[in-house]
């Protein structure tokens, strides 16, 4: 197999390209390496990649079409695509909206003329997001749920994601898999996340931001898992009659109050965290928890790490790499 994988010096490309390398798979890591967090960060990441063998690493941005035609055209053995590159986070898109709608629209629809081009390509998995759900109140969130009432511009250019993708899925017979990601936390993490951030300003003795003044729940799951379960949705196309199109949540089916993950990480650090407690921020919700009973059945997926064993492993990972 030949898979083109997005985003591989982000968090989850970056894991992902390393789990295809270990089972011996041929990667091209495609990522841009943009400033939204520290570039550094992905420099790392992507250092530990290069150099393995099998692996083939393109800077390009996914909204640069020429860039794209050239992928394309070298690239023509390509038989999977896991495309996970995009622009993240819920609070950011209330300052720099362009930046969604330039990566997650723009880009993702140069995706999907791609797998449409490429002669081989047998799947396109994709990164969609818990933040679809929106203002939904029912719990566990399930695939089956409505969704259609985002409540930030990044859930909406993910919602726009799966619609376009099973719009070409109908016209065109592109299997395509969007991948409903809950919390994602583990080494190598994002420095926006709430690991990180709490990890970072614990050990260095500063106050860390709790939201809705801690009342909140989320389905932390560890990248492990969710590295286990993209790869287990890749190598299973949607097949069959009708439309070759799915969409799954991948989550650790636990809603953990956001308090006890705060206690758990004072835990791993050995420090008491220094709390400030503020309202609700806009965009953000209160609860997530993923029902994963569609891809348990379809895909074998069952999380193991609990966060009492992942955190401590993010914060071992977080001292070594930053030498605290």
């Amino acid at each position: 197999m030949s898979y083109l994988v997005t985003g591989a010096a982000g968090f989850i490309g970056f894991h992902t390209c390393q789990r295809l390398l270990q089972r011996g798979e041929r990667v091209i890591g495609l990522d841009c390496i943009n400033d939204y967090y520290d570039p550094a960060l992905k420099q790392a990441r992507l250092a530990r990649l290069e150099g393995q063998p099998g692996f083939t690493f393109l800077k390009a941005d996914l909204a640069d079409r020429e860039a794209m035609a050239d992928l394309a055209a070298r690239h023509k053995d390509i038989t999977r695509i896991i495309h996970l590159a995009a622009q993240p986070g819920v609070r950011y898109s209330l300052v720099n909206p362009y930046a969604y709608t330039r990566s997650n629209i723009d880009g993702h629809l140069a995706i999907l003329e791609l797998a449409r081009h490429l002669p081989r390509c047998e799947h396109l998995a994709y990164a969609s997001s818990s933040s679809v759900y929106g203002g939904n109140t029912k719990l566990p969130f399930a695939v089956e749920d409505r969704v259609d009432t985002p409540v930030s511009l990044y859930a909406a250019t993910k919602k726009s994601n799966e619609l376009m993708s099973h719009c070409y899925s109908h016209l065109f017979q592109i299997p395509t898999t969007g991948l409903r990601f809950f919390t994602v936390y583990g080494p190598w993490g994002r420095p926006d996340m709430s690991a990180f951030l709490f990890t970072s300003a614990i050990l260095a003795g500063k106050p860390i931001r709790v939201f809705n003044h801690g009342d909140m729940r989320r389905d932390f799951t560890f990248i492990d898992d969710i590295v286990s379960g993209v790869l287990a949705v890749s190598d299973r196309p949607p097949s069959g009659p009708g439309v070759p199109y799915r969409v799954y949540n991948i989550g650790n089916n636990r809603s953990e109050p956001l308090m006890r993950f705060i206690a758990v990480i004072e835990a791993a650090t050995g420090r008491k965290a220094e709390i400030q407690f503020e309202p609700m921020q806009p965009g953000d919700v209160k609860d997530t928890y993923a029902d994963i009973e569609a891809i348990r059945a379809d895909c074998g997926y069952q999380p193991t790490t609990s966060i009492d064993q992942g955190v401590p492993r993010f914060v071992e990972w977080y001292r070594s790499f930053y030498g605290v």
